[in-house]
């Protein structure tokens, strides 16, 4: 059994967790972050990255639709690589609900969110696939927000003042004594070690594993698991995000992502904190819905069919609700008032545009137990270092200025090294991936690093395999490079049989027409490229 002494255990590798690893380490307190799997795996990865202005929430949460309009100004100054600044639209279509958008244009106004209506005759000019059914809109200050880069720029600047992470290790159970938790007894998933956590104060960021993680000591801790579909189209159908203005129901957000745009959702209660699957009714149902936005929806070709759960907090007054009836408020649940048990928080609901407040909350509530005086830096300090304008310059001039910022945007104060190795080597500045622009060195650099434990751990780090071919050409091209990193074939098979079944799964919902063709394309590459057997290919 391994033996770790800390200050506070941090148990979720979700935004949330890592928000509040960054907050702890940015205040000098000692802090191990836990996660099952790897970072941003769950819920903050399976979401339409959307960064809300607060504009879908005036109507029936106002408190949630100021937290997001203040969250989002912050979360654009301190994590502005991570954001695209799209604004959003807020479409009003003929025959909607009049009273409702009464409602909401007071809503934003009483919330702080401002408001400018677009022209119709210039809207349709902006955005050409914009239905003509639309009566009136309005734009917000909306923005596309990528989770991935998001959570990995936490977690670094976490390490820079101290924090500690490890991904691949589960909790099995509080460690509890005498009307106290302190600590947590894990498992190392990757060596099958027992590893023992001795900490001051634990805190349960574990997003729609909170309840049973609760449940371990026998707390109650009521997490609705809200399912929710989305579609990903093959290209940028929007400029901006596309919001319908009515009460908030399912198929009613375009989200533009890089090359693609993302489309959602559904709601559907489920048992699972893991049920992340997606049927051809869920799809034909977001396709019927999305005429009401997109006329021509169905001329557009869907690459990809995927689900995130989404943690909704119940307090007992709101039982009765469900799915959408249930607040996107965060509730911070302290266990010596709830269940009269010292050391340990929960921190539960929320958005992901919300997650830096959650941290500061809980920050603020461990720092008050621990009787430290520190305040939360947060919302002032960065992400990230700014860059030396001498490496973009270079990076620029090796790979061109769309490729060479792609990579900086994710690699930042790493991708220095990155760099140079081009500059030594130019035959790796060659791309692996050609639709998120990744290099073969970029790709070696990510696979030194000891949390890469698998082809879908690179993936989430590079975006290997995330643009429109789905990883078709892009994951045989890196075989040389993951074949010595895993130890020999056999290991890279296996590797690419889980990531292609995950695949698979997403695209599977989605076949047919162009998107069947290049489904058949991939098989066959991969059939004969790889010499998969038939049976070694099926998701």
């Amino acid at each position: 059994m391994r033996e770790i002494d800390t200050q506070v255990v941090v148990i979720g590798g979700g935004a949330t967790g890592v928000g509040i690893l960054r907050d702890l380490s940015l205040r000098g307190i000692p802090a191990l972050l836990l996660e099952q799997g790897d970072l941003a795996h769950g819920t903050s990865s399976r979401f339409h990255g959307l960064l809300h202005s607060g504009g879908r929430y005036v109507v029936k949460d106002d408190k949630a639709a100021q937290e997001c309009i203040e969250e989002n100004r912050i979360l654009k100054r301190i994590a502005a690589h991570c954001i695209e600044d799209t604004s959003g639209w807020f479409v009003y279509l003929n025959g909607d609900d009049p009273s409702y958008l009464e409602l909401w244009i007071k809503g934003c106004a009483q919330a702080g969110i401002p408001v400018k209506e677009v022209p119709l005759e210039e809207a349709f000019r902006l955005e050409p696939l914009l239905t003509r059914k639309a009566a009136r809109v309005f734009e917000v200050p909306d923005a596309t927000v990528d989770g991935f880069k998001l959570l990995w720029a936490n977690v670094k600047s976490a390490e820079k003042y101290g924090g500690n992470y490890q991904t691949y290790c589960k909790v099995q159970s509080l460690w509890l004594e005498q009307g106290q938790v302190i600590g947590v007894y894990a498992e190392d998933l990757i060596t099958g070690e027992t590893i023992q956590v001795r900490s001051k104060i634990v805190v349960n960021a574990a997003g729609p594993w909170s309840s049973e993680i609760a449940a371990m000591s026998g707390f109650d801790v009521h997490i609705q698991k809200d399912r929710g579909a989305l579609l990903v189209f093959n290209q940028r159908m929007f400029k901006r995000v596309i919001n319908r203005l009515r009460t908030p129901g399912d198929g009613d957000i375009f989200v533009p992502h890089e090359t693609v745009t993302i489309f959602g959702t559904t709601s559907q209660t489920v048992d699972l904190p893991d049920d992340h699957q997606v049927n051809e009714q869920d799809v034909m149902d977001l396709i019927e819905i999305g005429h009401n936005l997109v006329e021509e929806i169905e001329q557009q070709r869907v690459v990809r069919a995927f689900a995130g759960i989404r943690p909704l907090y119940e307090s007992v007054d709101a039982s009765d609700h469900e799915g959408r009836g249930v607040s996107r408020n965060f509730s911070l649940i302290d266990h010596e008032k709830k269940d009269g048990v010292r050391g340990l928080v929960s921190i539960v609901g929320g958005k992901l545009t919300t997650y830096r407040l959650m941290a500061e909350k809980v920050t603020d509530w461990v720092v008050a137990k621990l009787g430290v005086q520190t305040v939360c830096r947060t919302a002032e300090e960065p992400l990230q270092n700014e860059l030396a304008t001498e490496v973009w310059d270079k990076a620029r001039q090796l790979l061109g200025a769309a490729a060479a910022d792609k990579m900086m945007e994710r690699l930042n104060e790493q991708a220095e090294s990155v760099v140079e190795a081009i500059a030594r080597q130019p035959l790796l500045g060659q791309y692996v991936c050609e639709c998120e622009m990744v290099t073969q060195a970029e790709v070696l650099h990510a696979l030194q690093d000891p949390s890469i434990h698998s082809l879908d751990d690179l993936r989430r780090q590079t975006r290997l395999g995330m643009g429109t071919c789905q990883g078709t050409y892009c994951t045989y091209r890196a075989t040389p490079m993951i074949q010595e990193r895993f130890g020999g074939w056999e290991r890279t098979i296996q590797e690419y049989q889980i990531l292609l079944g995950e695949r698979w799964r997403g695209i599977m919902p989605v076949l047919w027409g162009e998107q069947l063709r290049e489904s058949e394309l991939a098989r066959a590459l991969f059939l004969n490229v790889l010499n998969f057997k038939a049976e070694e290919s099926e998701g």
